[in-house]
């Protein structure tokens, strides 16, 4: 199964790039959702803004299509700076960081992706940089090396990953604000995709836009990539507007049921029902198994699972729940009814059967 052609991917996808670029939210107002970390930004932009100072270094991380490039850019929108870009893997050496460094203005904003892919040796160049606002760099080799400190403006490093756990614990403690970006509610995405949709010109109804954001993953990202899709359908099978009923023939189409679970996702859950048993199976034969990258199960896959309560990791392996199952349309095993049976013994009912969009509603 190639990753890039699922249409529900979390990850960029070639033609993402400058569709996102002109939908980029311009300031915090404009930005929808994410209301927790709007607020304390809002307060920590103002604050840096009164004292004309530099924002502190500020880390975002979450799964990926959640708008962590776009609240960067905002970030330095509010700020009233300048705006670097770039990511870990583009930044090979130490000279590469210090180009980037020395070419920045008083509080402006680098920003750096996936930056817990930064290589050891540029990483521990950055320590002094965030800290003391200075590069330390080692010029000539052996005894004619030499130590050449240089003053930098002081600036703010915005961070965006979508693996914290894999930030080196030096690199996360030099971060004074960190912020986590969570899946959007249903009605967030309505608004995003209406938005969207008044900026690319699609005509699309309220109802159509609900259908849109409930298969969306809680990403406003596959969401803004379904309504592209959408407007295609639109005007080829329909009048070109995107109504309820045309939302969901053009989804259905592509393969992507009412809980936004495309093929993919339907088949690693099969494969683990019927090849495994339900689990415990491990990561590796997992990926074997379905023709995939383990990083990207972890990553792509596993998230959006696990929050729509499909799949539990254990210290054995992965396991589908019964929620799976009946997802799938296939016999629950024994073992889960009776576990289901025992809870629900033991429990008001409100959570045990709470519906998975609800679920992610609530987060």
């Amino acid at each position: 199964m190639i990753e890039e052609e699922r249409v529900v991917s979390s990850r960029l996808q070639p033609g993402d790039a400058p569709l996102e670029a002109g939908l980029r939210p311009q300031s915090l107002a404009d930005f929808p959702g994410q209301e927790a970390v709007k607020e304390r930004l809002a307060i920590y932009i103002q604050a840096a803004r009164e004292r004309g100072d530099a924002l502190d270094h500020v880390l975002l991380y979450g799964p990926p299509g959640l708008g962590k490039t776009s609240l960067a850019h905002v970030i330095a929108r509010e700020l009233g700076v300048g705006f670097r870009m770039t990511s870990g893997p583009a930044i090979e050496r130490a000279g590469d960081l210090a180009a980037l460094l020395t070419n920045l203005n008083d509080r402006d904003v680098l920003f750096i992706d996936e930056i817990h892919r930064l290589p050891r040796p540029v990483e521990e160049v950055l320590y002094p940089a965030m800290e003391d606002f200075a590069l330390d760099l080692i010029i000539g080799k052996g005894p004619a090396a030499r130590s050449l400190r240089i003053d930098l403006p002081r600036f703010t490093l915005v961070g965006a990953t979508t693996r914290a756990g894999r930030l080196t614990g030096p690199l996360r403690d030099r971060f004074g604000v960190l912020l986590r970006l969570e899946y959007y509610r249903p009605e967030e995405l309505v608004q995003i995709v209406l938005r969207s949709a008044r900026i690319l010109g699609v005509p699309i109804d309220p109802e159509g836009a609900e259908e849109v954001a409930r298969r969306a993953r809680g990403t406003p990202r596959v969401a803004n990539r379904l309504l592209r899709r959408l407007r295609d359908y639109a005007q080829v099978r329909a009048d070109g507007v995107i109504t309820a009923e045309v939302a969901r023939a053009g989804l259905d189409l592509m393969e992507v049921d009412p809980l936004g679970l495309d093929r993919a996702d339907r088949r690693l859950l099969t494969v683990m029902a019927e090849h495994y048993g339900g689990g415990p199976v491990g990561l590796e034969t997992l990926a074997a198994a379905i023709g995939e990258e383990p990083e990207t199960i972890e990553d792509v896959y596993e998230p959006y699972l696990m929050q729509m309560g499909f799949l539990q990791r254990t210290p054995r392996g992965r396991v589908l729940a019964r929620r799976a199952y009946e997802h799938l349309g296939l016999p629950v095993p024994p073992s889960l009814e009776e576990g289901t049976a025992a809870g629900a013994a033991g429990s008001s009912g409100a959570g045990a059967a709470a519906d998975p969009q609800q679920r992610l509603a609530g987060l």
